[in-house]
Order: structure tokens, then sequence, then C-alpha cells
């Protein structure tokens, strides 16, 4: 499989073509799994946050969600094929899920956010199976009772794909505890994708998605949440990106810095 590295993340370099591929042939096998869908946020979370290192260096896939990881991929030469955003997953491969018919589970959210954002897409893809909704208490990570009433849930429904709207790393923390408990084949944490699809929260334009602004659009809309992490804790990735780029430099010119030294994992 066609992998880049990038920051010590192994990237899955899939369109979205290849990634409906990828779900067919895991939802098939029948095994659990989970998804990553990696942004800036995530590579400057796993900075200094061991456990969110140990789900990326066990992760079965991650791909590419944010412009200037596809940028930083170009740079250092080893180009990825596409931004895979997990707010377009299920636009993407609406018409794709409703032909294979795969049950899909919805987790995350605030109350009712889950249904509306089910009760939309199904006005565009009537016949995409979403088998269940549900919008977990605030909290509710730390409720040892609710948290095994809600892999009973998911286990009683039997999707083939569980999507999970926690906000990282809280999504991938929680997916990482409980996936092989209620082994769905394929778990993925798609952030504020149900708000988006509801309508809650208002999209950037695409041409500012494709122009790597989304962050910007989204501080607009919620400064008060979203300063911290844009223009606090994310602004080291410049620094980041120069260093992959000088890496890759000295790779291609010969230097010692090559991909033994480095490792497939996270440092």
């Amino acid at each position: 499989m066609n992998k880049v590295e990038l920051f010590g993340i192994q990237f899955n370099n899939f369109d979205f073509r290849d990634l409906a591929d990828y779900l067919e042939k895991t939802v098939e096998a029948g095994k659990p799994t989970y998804l990553l869908t990696c942004n800036v946020d995530h590579v400057m979370c796993l900075q200094k946050d061991e456990l969110f290192r140990r789900i990326y260096r066990e992760a079965h896939a991650v791909v590419a969600d944010g412009m200037p990881i596809v940028w930083a991929s170009v740079l250092a030469g080893t180009p990825l094929k596409q931004r895979v955003a997990g707010a377009d997953m299920l636009t993407e491969l609406g018409l794709w899920l409703e032909a294979k018919r795969y049950r899909l589970f919805f987790l995350g959210a605030a109350e009712g956010v889950a249904e509306e954002a089910k009760r939309r897409l199904l006005e565009r893809f009537p016949a995409l199976h979403v088998v269940g909704c549900h919008s977990p208490p605030y909290g509710f990570e730390t409720m040892e009772e609710e948290n095994e009433k809600i892999v009973a849930m998911i286990r009683e429904a039997r999707p083939d794909i569980l999507l999970v709207g926690l906000g990282a790393p809280k999504q991938e923390k929680w997916i990482y505890r409980h996936y092989l408990k209620y082994r769905v084949p394929v778990s993925i944490g798609v952030g504020a994708t149900f708000d988006f699809l509801a309508g809650r929260v208002r999209r950037a334009p695409v041409w500012m998605r494709k122009a790597g602004l989304e962050w910007a659009w989204r501080l607009a809309q919620e400064p008060r949440r979203l300063w911290r992490r844009y223009l606090v804790r994310d602004v080291g990735f410049c620094r980041l990106m120069l260093a992959e780029w000088r890496r890759a430099k000295q790779t291609n010119h010969g230097g010692a810095i090559g991909h033994g030294e480095h490792g497939s994992q996270p440092e």
C-alpha cells in the first residue's frame, strides 16, 4: 500500500476513490479497525500527548485532512494525492455508500444534531442506511456505565462504519479505548462533521478550503472556542513544515538523515 511519511506519521496516499476501495476491503474483512483523519491540530497534539502518539502508531489507516499537510508533502518531494477531509466523506462517498448499503452509525455532537445531520443527508441520499444516532452527555467519556451503554447500543445496531464527532483528540481516544469492544469494521473520527451537515456551523466556501484557509473561517465563526487552537497551539506547524523540508532536502542529497533514523512512528 502506497504510504507517505511526514512528521513521523505514515499517511495512506488516498484520494476518495482509494478511500472507498479501502473501506470496502475493510468492511468485508469484518475485523474492528480505526482510521484517523489527520489535520494540523493533530500534528501539534502529537508533540505532547503520549497516548495520542500510541493511537497513531497503532492506526490501521491515516489520511490527510488539511491542505497544509498536502503542501508539506509536496515540499518534501512525496506529494499526497488529495486532502481527504472527514467533513467531506459522507457527501463525497454518499452515492457509493447508498449503492453498497453499508450500515452507518453517528455518535457525537449536541443533542439532536446527529439526527438532523441524518435527516439532511437522507434528503440528498435517500437510500443511505443510517442505523443509529446518539448524542452522549457532556463528560460521558469518564462515565463507565454510560460508555458500557453506548458500546451495547452500537453492538446492537451492527454498523459497518461508525462516525464519531467529538473533536480531537477526544474522539480518537474514545475510539481507541472501545473499538475492540463494539467490534465495528471501521471507526472514523470526523470532528465537527455533524454540525456542518446539520447546518449548526457554516462550512467555509470551497475556495477557502482549497486555499487552506478553512481555519480562518472557523476561527471567525467560533472565536471564543477556537482562538487558542489556531492562534497558539497550531502556529508551530510552520516550524515542523520547515524541518520536513530540510529533512527531505538532506535525504535527496544523500545526507545521513533517512527513513531508518526517523522510523515510521511519531517522535
